[in-house]
Parts: C-alpha cells; sequence; structure tokens
C-alpha cells in the first residue's frame, strides 16, 4: 500500500531529545523510543537520577547521551540542542516531558505558584521548540505532554490549568506554522498517572481512592500508558497527525 512502511512504528536512524527524562513520564518516553529503535537524548537537572534513565535506555540497545540542563535556564534551549547535535549529528523528535504541580487555591496562591509554572510547564518547552526547529528536517516530530488540566478545569488548580490550557493551543498554532515544513506538532494529555511528582498528593488520605472512583477504567494510570504514544506520534505512523492532542486518562474527561 502506497506510503506505508513496513513496521511505521521502527525509530531505527531516528535520534530523539527528552525533557524530564530522569522520572516519571519523561523516563517511560526515553525508554519506549529506545525500545523503538532511536537514538535519544535525555535531559535532566540530576546527573545521579539521569543516570538511571540513561541505563534503562541502554538497555534497550539503544544509544543514550545524558544531557545535564534546567530547561528554565536563559541559555538551556540553545545548549541542550547543540549537545544533542555534537553527540548525534541530527535531531527528529523533541519531547516536552519537563514539568512541575503545584496546587493551591486561588485564595492561597502566590505569584511565584503560577510564574513557576508558567516558566517550566509553558515558556521553557516554547523556547526549545524556537531552538530546536531549525534543526528539524521533514518527517520530524514534536510532541508535548500536556495534561488533561488543559482540556478540564478543577479547584484548586488554575494555575497549573492556565500552563497546560496555553499548551493546547500552543501545538495547535505551531502544528499549522510547521507543518508546510514536513514537522508535526502534537500533545498528550495524561490524567492522573502515578509518578514522583504526584506520590504525596496521592498519598494523602482517601485520596487515591476518590480519583480512582471517579475514573471509568477504575485505576490509577501508569507511566507505561503513555511510552506508547510518545512512540505513536514521533514515528512514521503518525505521518498524517498534526495538531492533535491525545487524551490518555482512563476515561475521566470523557464524563
Amino acid at each position: 500500500m502506497e506510503g506505508v512502511a513496513v513496521n511505521p512504528f521502527d525509530l531505527h536512524g531516528r535520534v530523539a531529545l527528552v525533557t524530564g527524562a530522569s522520572s516519571g513520564i519523561g523516563a517511560e518516553a526515553a525508554r519506549a523510543l529506545g525500545a523503538a529503535g532511536a537514538s535519544v537524548g535525555l535531559v535532566g537537572r540530576s546527573p545521579e537520577r539521569l543516570a538511571a534513565s540513561v541505563a534503562a535506555v541502554a538497555a534497550t540497545g539503544a544509544e543514550a547521551a545524558s544531557i545535564v540542563a534546567d530547561v528554565c535556564a536563559d541559555d538551556a534551549p540553545g545548549a541542550i540542542v547543540d549537545e544533542v547535535l555534537g553527540r548525534f549529528g541530527r535531531l527528529d523528535v523533541v519531547v516536552h516531558s519537563a514539568g512541575i504541580y503545584l496546587q493551591a487555591s486561588l485564595a492561597d496562591s502566590t505569584d511565584e505558584v503560577f510564574d513557576s509554572q508558567w516558566l517550566t510547564n509553558t515558556r521553557a518547552p516554547y523556547r526549545l521548540t524556537r531552538a530546536a526547529a531549525p534543526h528539524l528536517g521533514p518527517g520530524s516530530s514534536i510532541v508535548f505532554i500536556s495534561s488533561m488540566s488543559g482540556h478540564v478545569g478543577s479547584p484548586d488548580d488554575s494555575a497549573y490549568c492556565a500552563s497546560k490550557g496555553a499548551i493546547e493551543l500552543i501545538v495547535k498554532a505551531l502544528a499549522t506554522e510547521l507543518a508546510p515544513q514536513g514537522i508535526r506538532v502534537n500533545a498528550i494529555a495524561p490524567g492522573n498517572v502515578r509518578t514522583p511528582m504526584n506520590v504525596d498528593i496521592l498519598a494523602g488520605s482517601g485520596v487515591e481512592d476518590e480519583i480512582v472512583a471517579a475514573t471509568p477504567a477504575g485505576r490509577i494510570g501508569l507511566v507505561t500508558d503513555i511510552g506508547p504514544a510518545v512512540v505513536y506520534f514521533a514515528s512514521a505512523a503518525s505521518a498524517w497527525t498534526h495538531g492533535a492532542s491525545l487524551v490518555i486518562d482512563g476515561g475521566m474527561v470523557a464524563l
């Protein structure tokens, strides 16, 4: 069949960059991309935590490189892209997984609560995309890890929802802008996934039971629920998918 690869999910020969790769969804995204054949540059702030993620990617047989950087730093975008290009000679896939979550009601929120989430969740991936785009060729892919909170509001989450809602429209705008260059831009919007970022929240009295009861699928998500979607958007399987946001939340947004 014309235009269909033998294995459209095969990423051999491709180079991926994953931020927030030291734990959680970012670490699993990097491992899944490596398992699909990609070489992976893993970005995080902690060399020690990155080492474990790099080892997990290397265990798939893929080449992996540790890139220690704070994505919010002024010089981070150019430095990260330069390091990937210096190590692998090309860049095909960018996965924006670095993010923070600070829960606060409007009454208890501060400028810092809003600004820190905006800088990490929204401004940083936008700046890195701007630095990476000139080095991406036809067939390349940019994947933003958004959130179901970019689709629905929830109490005590207004600043976080704002940061992720902005990502949803950044994805749509950039998809229309970069599609003529053959670059795909899409989002994955996870629901409540068990990660180091929310482990303390889930441990609160009755919190996990309440979330599970409100989730049609009847469980908390796992990072392994997200990895295959990253591979899909990174690969030729999504060759005609531009500006999409795939909600993976056990059915909560469908209610």
